[in-house]
């Protein structure tokens, strides 16, 4: 099947981009000199520059013209299986500390009827009762992640860790948390995949239409059930996952 045209010159620009030829904050050719270069019309040549704009490779100047965007710094999220920074604190706020930023996070929590898809990783009914949790983490004031995790109410309910972020127990993380109530996490699971990202985390994150997100499918589990599951997304562009988990 013949590539569309428009999609030929995307790749060559995208390409150049990748290898350098073309640096952040570089001007790319002129609508007028990509229809030359490329023997196309002026839409095809507008359809390529926009299919890269939607992708996070160039950005549109008001009446200065299209530029390679620049990246931000690449920074390093570590995720650490055996959970002991979350003991008494947020390992969220622990691993921020650590790279010397503040980690802070808005949420909203209310009760909710699970999913299928959630149900089916909670092991659970669908429709069973869950506490919905929807995150929003920041460092230095700017958005790392996204996260909507569940809990079974069967497990929290009327306990003083139904809410995860009010009550005496409040932000402490999950392993922390379950343990007050008895529930000792023993395995942590996570299945890592990429994806576009949708509309409203692009708003939220402050990424392009058309970028690429991380998303982690995360699971908790005692000996004998899971309490609690998330999927958490974040954006590639501008963090690297770093996983240390201990072997005996």
């Amino acid at each position: 099947m013949t590539q569309p045209a428009y999609q030929r010159i995307a790749d060559d620009l995208r390409r150049q981009i990748i290898g350098g030829q073309l640096a952040a904050g570089d001007k790319v050719p002129s609508r007028a000199r990509l229809r030359e270069q490329y023997d196309v019309s002026d839409q095809v040549a507008i359809q390529a520059v926009r299919l890269l704009i939607s992708e996070g490779f160039l950005e549109a100047r008001s009446g200065s013209g299209t530029y390679v965007r620049r990246k931000p710094t690449l920074k390093r999220l570590a995720r650490s299986w055996y959970g002991t920074s979350g003991r008494t604190n947020s390992p969220f706020r622990t691993e921020m500390a650590r790279q010397g930023r503040a980690g802070t996070w808005r949420v909203s929590s209310q009760t909710a009827a699970a999913s299928p898809s959630v149900a089916e990783r909670l092991g659970i009914a669908a429709g069973d009762p869950v506490m919905e949790s929807r995150y929003t983490f920041l460092a230095d004031d700017e958005p790392v992640m996204l996260s909507t995790s569940w809990e079974p109410l069967e497990i929290t309910q009327g306990t003083p860790v139904m809410f995860p972020e009010e009550g005496p127990h409040a932000g402490a993380g999950v392993v922390a948390r379950m343990r007050e109530i008895g529930r000792h996490i023993e395995t942590a699971q996570e299945v890592v995949t990429a994806r576009p990202v949708l509309a409203a985390e692009a708003d939220q994150l402050g990424e392009a239409l058309g970028s690429v997100v991380m998303v982690i499918a995360r699971t908790y589990a005692t000996a004998d059930r899971r309490v609690e599951t998330a999927e958490i997304v974040v954006p590639v562009d501008r963090y690297e996952l770093a996983y240390v988990i201990p072997v005996e």
